[in-house]
């Protein structure tokens, strides 16, 4: 069986089927089937809501006012809660799990995008189940990203995703609200390059009340994957065996098929910011043929650097003549690479004082012209 990066969405709604608490029965069987697929040797990513629905039963169901304040007060009360319920049933099956709370500029900016990547890999590398929320506590109006489906969306491009699975409170997608509308038909694949404007339309919002969510959201979420790169599907959240399903090729929901791998969106991304690139690496013969065999672009290799650049920066790749040999994205800053130009990878930390890796391009963010 291939093995799969799976991002998988739990929203509040699925959290607590629809009551004003969690059900505890219907999480513990959601963990129990997540951690399943972990060891089965599929690399499970969760997104999860749920905090504010637990903060408001924790400090007994108060009639705040919906405001900012009052929202990010009652996930400040029910975050720890909730990450404590999903160490104790994830331990329940020797799973460990990592908390990781994020803003949009956390996942958008550049810079704070590879400090988030390289955390979200290194939980992946040492087999420890991430668990994504909002930083709901710290977020404002203006950079919150107003739901956790449009949040695992760009957690999935973040991490090379293969498949988002979103869960909802229903079988996914239809021609109109099966909830008000006994002949709308169930919809099984959008591969169209722009959605139909009538599936917007038939999207409606959130329910339950309980969450911010709601099918227009999971639509936009389910858009910004595919075209970075995941494979996405709406699938019924009252259902957690048919995240079992889908690992053997089975589509329960509605299935929405990437438009491009996640290279190539990388790839995209780096041309688009060449226009924008005053930073060059120029770099020794050894190196050269390293990049071309599908190596990485270590500091050894580095003969001079010039222009201006930060960390997370789109730098052009030069030969000794000169040469463009390709684009890159770097994990050292211009003033940083200067120091270490030409040194050995085992001598950076010695040289900065702290590392972000013994590459200075790794080959995932390369591209070769």
């Amino acid at each position: 069986m291939k093995k799969y990066r799976i991002v998988v969405k739990l929203g509040t709604s699925t959290l607590t089927q629809g009551n004003i608490d969690l059900s505890i029965e219907h999480v513990l069987e959601m963990v129990r089937i997540i951690a399943v697929l972990q060891k089965q040797g599929h690399e499970m990513i969760l997104v999860s809501s749920g905090a504010m629905a637990v903060g408001r039963s924790m400090l007994g169901y108060p009639d705040v006012p919906k405001h900012m304040p009052a929202k990010q007060m009652l996930a400040a009360v029910g975050q720890s809660r909730l990450m404590e319920l999903y160490n104790q049933l994830f331990g329940h099956y020797n799973q460990k799990v990592g908390q990781v709370l994020v803003t949009r500029e956390d996942l958008t900016l550049r810079r704070r995008y590879l400090n988030a990547r390289n955390t979200l890999l290194a939980l992946i590398q040492y087999h420890v189940i991430p668990v994504i929320n909002e930083n709901d506590t710290i977020s404002t109006e203006e950079i919150r990203l107003g739901d956790n489906d449009n949040l695992s969306a760009l957690v999935a491009n973040v991490v090379d995703a293969d498949l988002l699975v979103l869960f909802t409170d229903q079988d996914g997608l239809y021609t109109s609200d099966p909830r008000k509308d006994k002949n709308a038909q169930h919809i099984e694949v959008v591969d169209s390059t722009e959605i139909p404007q009538d599936l917007w339309l038939a999207a409606g919002g959130s329910v339950s009340g309980l969450g911010t969510g709601g099918m227009a959201t999971k639509l936009q979420a389910a858009d910004l994957a595919r075209r970075s790169g995941t494979n996405v599907i709406i699938t019924n959240g009252r259902k957690p065996e048919n995240l079992l399903r889908i690992v053997t090729g089975e589509k329960p929901g509605t299935y929405f098929p990437a438009l491009c791998s996640s290279l190539e969106s990388r790839k995209r991304y780096m041309l688009a910011e060449m226009q924008n690139s005053t930073g060059t690496i120029l770099i020794d013969a050894g190196a050269e043929s390293a990049l071309r065999q599908g190596g990485s672009l270590l500091p050894v290799g580095i003969r001079t650097v010039t222009g201006q650049f930060e960390r997370g920066d789109t730098v052009v790749i030069r030969n000794l003549a000169e040469e463009r040999v390709g684009l890159g994205i770097v994990n050292y800053a211009l003033n940083d690479l200067k120091k270490i130009e030409g040194l050995q990878s085992t001598e950076i930390e010695s040289v900065l004082g702290f590392s972000y890796g013994m590459e200075v391009v790794h080959h995932n963010n390369l591209l070769l012209v």
